[in-house]
């Protein structure tokens, strides 16, 4: 393949069962930066590979 690496969207129905491992509430996905957004806990959760990293260690904080 060449060029930039296309991520493939999100399947829905994994983000119905999805929650914010800190706050237990909602995520949004966020299609431009391909990452689960937790309003509550103001992070976003990297998607590699398809697959969300739920860790909150590697989101990264929505403040500011």
């Amino acid at each position: 393949m060449s060029g930039a690496e296309i991520s493939p969207p999100l399947d829905p129905r994994l983000l119905s069962v999805l929650v914010c491992p800190v706050t237990k509430g909602p995520l949004t996905y966020d299609a431009t930066t391909n990452e689960l957004i937790s309003a509550q806990a103001r992070l976003a959760f990297p998607i590699r590979d398809g697959i969300p990293v739920m860790l909150p260690e590697e989101a990264r904080s929505l403040e500011g």
